[in-house]
């Protein structure tokens, strides 16, 4: 059975091995992830903020090492799983953005609070912080806890300010929680696409965030923490100035998805694409279309469709043709590609594209440099 290591371990610093890649494969700029993560590393330290980006995006001990030798806080980690192996893996200051209420995570949950430094978990409901409690009891551990607030999405969080006070007085008086402050993450915002709009919609939504924390801090509440933002709405949240940090997390990629985005005002392009999907053409029998090795086990689904960044005609337009394959189409294209012709693809969305593969394979210009696991791939639970 062949795997990344064992067919391309042996590129490692021979230069010119990206074209040797087995495809498809998992491609990172490791020179263009730097300058992203000391992008917004700067950005957020100018405006006095702190940083803990969202792991979820890259599920990397190695990246999240970066990001902290670069200034950040600790990373943000979305399942008990993936806050687990990033924990084992030397990293403190891990924030788990999800609610843990299953009995079993709820053990999971306390048994690492007794081994990782800095670790916080988000609450959304008083039972589960009497059931955390409880389960931190039996491990010897104390926690600090956030507060989610729904920010109208009605996944997760508390659905008002008065919840959000009840909250905060049921984790005050339980013994092994300490409240440390409130959570807000405008999911639904970070990807429209006009600037202007984006930022109406979030300041709109960051008013209603206001009003929680007044209501917070008059019943002996304060936060010490406001945590949220990402990479769609950052900026305009350290304008707005209500955040004490930020978990943005899919700058150190950049995606289709956000690419589409104006993400400053000024049609500028703050970060860089660090990730894509290395392929290869497999048929050009027809001259509009050429088929290439990547398709929906290759490439998330819930983004659009790929870009073509290198290796095809500018006009050429992806489309999935199944599990394993997709076209590129454009008139003529057939006739100036080859079968096992390199093609680079822009992913659509980073995070569950990021899912299917077990290594990054980090490269500096056309050389195969390093080979980062996945690491906390699959440890959705």
């Amino acid at each position: 059975m062949s795997d990344d290591l064992s067919l391309h371990a042996h590129l490692i610093g021979r230069q010119g091995s990206r074209a040797d890649l087995n495809t498809p494969v998992l491609v990172l700029d490791v020179a263009a992830l730097d300058r992203n993560i000391a992008a917004m590393a700067a950005h957020a330290a100018g405006h006095g903020v702190g940083l803990r980006p969202h792991a979820k995006t890259h599920k990397s001990v190695d990246i999240a090492k970066r990001q902290i030798d670069a200034g950040a806080l600790g990373v943000c980690c979305a399942k008990i799983g993936e806050a687990e192996v990033l924990a084992e893996g030397g990293i403190a200051g891990i924030l788990i953005t999800s609610p843990v209420a299953a009995p079993r995570a709820i053990e999971r949950l306390a048994a690492l609070a007794a081994r990782a430094e800095g670790l916080m978990a988000v609450v959304d409901h008083p039972a589960v912080a009497e059931r955390i409690d409880v389960a931190l009891e039996t491990a010897g551990a104390t926690l600090d806890i956030v507060i989610d607030i729904d920010p109208g999405i009605r996944r997760t969080g508390v659905a008002s300010a008065e919840a959000a006070v009840d909250l905060a007085r049921e984790i005050a008086a339980l013994p092994r929680l300490r409240y440390r402050g409130v959570q807000y993450y405008c999911g639904s915002q970070q990807h429209i696409e006009d600037y202007a709009e984006r930022r109406a919609a979030i300041t709109e939504r960051t008013d209603y965030l206001k009003s929680v924390i007044a209501a917070l801090a008059d019943a002996g509440f304060a936060p010490e923490i406001v945590t949220g933002s990402g990479t769609g709405t950052h900026r305009i949240d350290l304008d707005l100035g209500v955040f004490t940090e930020l978990q943005a997390g899919s700058y150190v990629f950049m995606d289709k998805q956000y690419l589409d985005c104006d993400l400053t005002g000024a049609g500028d392009a703050p970060f860089e694409v660090a990730l894509g999907v290395d392929a290869r053409v497999v048929s050009t029998n027809h001259s509009g279309l050429v088929t290439i090795d990547a398709g929906f086990k290759s490439l998330s689904t819930d983004g659009g469709v790929a870009v073509v960044r290198r290796g095809a005609p500018e006009d050429a337009r992806f489309a999935f043709m199944g599990d394993e394959h997709s076209a590129l189409i454009a008139s003529g294209i057939g006739d100036r590609l080859a079968p096992g012709d390199p093609v680079t693809l822009t992913v659509p969305h980073c995070d569950p594209t990021v899912n299917l593969y077990d290594h990054y394979h980090v490269v500096s210009g056309d050389t195969l440099v390093a080979i980062w696991p996945v690491s906390a791939r699959g440890r959705a639970r």
